[in-house]
């Protein structure tokens, strides 16, 4: 077999991939994932793997291959990623979203970012060890999974429930939206490791009234309760609560910044962390946003049903306080129902993995300090914690000081340094040797 350098490949890979369009609009239309799930079971063919490829639905796509490990009897660690893309308008990015271009010494296009950066470091890691007869230390089982965008209905979610075979053996995952690099000065950057996800609550609010004509009094007005539910949900200030690894994440950041971190007020302290004050401050507190409303189809006629849409997260921990104040804050004529629910999770940064990302990523950045954050979103990693995995967002990046990395999460002009991504296979092959 010809030996590979996932450094020299990871680049092109990354290129290829997104030059696939797999846009997820979240309603089951579009390319979905079959033809990158293709490339990608290609390219572990090419170095002796037999990897799976699962359709949930037509077009709908999963990857899944176990690379034996030299200690069979160790407990398996599970690597993965997601194929789809969120959708994009053309018009409003610099290059063309499909183009897979490098420019600046960039690789621009959709799931730069988001995550076909990961898809690909994968996939040159695990083909350069291959090529080498280098297997990992213990089984590492391969997922690239569809749906993440909308959910994982179609991906991690129907991998666990139909084919949870395929993890046996599996207690612990790497994946998505972590380990990528804040600059702090010149010698010393901040990793963020994902080690916790704040829960998922969709819903769908309902308000029923009484129809009538649109001139006449009426006091049980559907689109007058639904609106004034929906404002108080909006206006709602949800208090702080502050979970153990947004204190963590807090302590040591503010111990590296020479800040005085107050834990009755992570507020002030979240104040002074410039760019990252948007995505740590949404994890200090429960939140719900209204996103859109349905009502009326004519302007003289007052229509019985009234309906909005929520986006609700909520901490790990604090479920139940989330659902109670948003019940209160809507009423007794309003109703919700979920159309898209999903678990909270946290896990504490340390054991064995923990020290591995750590120490993978020192072997490359002497400067690196590895904190563990609370991510205000999703990954594929609360379907595969219903298996009893726990696991860290780790999709190791060096990124350049002035590279608002974070902000380009479905975003436009998604970008990924070629030197970043270089880094990245040389991290997560330390990474496996070491877990």
């Amino acid at each position: 077999m010809t030996r590979l350098n996932g450094e020299d490949e990871v680049a092109e890979l990354c290129r290829d991939l997104i030059r696939i369009d797999s846009t997820n609009a979240g309603d089951n239309t579009g390319p979905g994932e079959r033809a990158a799930a293709e490339y990608v079971a290609g390219r572990l063919a090419e170095v002796g793997l037999e990897p799976l490829i699962l359709e949930s639905d037509s077009r709908r796509a999963n990857v899944v291959v176990r690379v034996e490990g030299t200690d069979p009897s160790r407990e398996a660690l599970l690597l993965h990623g997601h194929l789809d893309v969120v959708p994009f308008d053309a018009a409003d990015w610099t290059v063309h979203p499909l183009s897979g271009e490098v420019a600046d010494g960039c690789v621009w296009g959709r799931g730069a970012v988001d995550m076909k950066n990961m898809d690909a470091m994968i996939l040159a890691v695990v083909r350069q060890r291959l090529s080498e007869g280098r297997r990992p230390p213990r089984d590492v089982v391969l997922a690239f999974t569809a749906d993440e965008e909308a959910g994982g209905r179609y991906g991690a979610h129907w991998l666990a429930a139909e084919h949870k075979d395929l993890f046996d053996g599996c207690t612990e995952a790497i994946g998505e939206v972590g380990g990528f690099s804040v600059t702090l000065d010149g010698a010393r950057r901040l990793y963020l490791i994902e080690a916790a996800e704040k829960g998922i609550a969709w819903m769908r609010l309902t308000a029923t009234g009484r129809a009538g004509h649109g001139s006449m009094l009426n006091a049980e007005n559907a689109v007058t309760e639904l609106a004034e539910a929906v404002g108080r949900v909006g206006r709602h200030e949800w208090p702080v609560r502050l979970t153990r690894t947004v204190e963590t994440f807090l302590t040591e950041t503010s111990r590296a910044l020479g800040l005085e971190f107050d834990p009755d007020d992570p507020e002030a302290t979240v104040a002074k962390l410039g760019p990252l004050a948007r995505m740590i401050g949404a994890t200090l507190r429960n939140t719900a946003n209204p996103t859109m409303l349905e009502a009326g189809y004519k302007a003289n006629v007052i229509p019985q049903t009234a309906t909005a849409y929520v986006d609700g997260r909520f901490l790990p921990g604090y479920e139940e306080e989330f659902l109670q104040t948003l019940d209160e804050l809507l009423g007794p004529n309003v109703t919700r129902e979920f159309i898209y629910h999903d678990v909270a999770m946290e896990t504490g940064f340390d054991g064995s993995l923990a020290r591995a990302v750590t120490e993978a990523l020192l072997a490359e950045d002497p400067g690196a300090l590895a904190v563990p954050y609370t991510l205000s979103g999703g990954t594929d990693l609360k379907a595969f914690s219903v298996l009893g995995l726990r696991g860290f967002g780790f999709a190791p990046l060096r990124l350049p000081a002035d590279l608002d990395f974070s902000g380009m999460f479905h975003g436009v002009d998604e970008r990924v340094p070629v030197d970043s991504l270089r880094f990245g296979v040389r991290v997560l092959d330390r990474f496996l040797d070491g877990c």
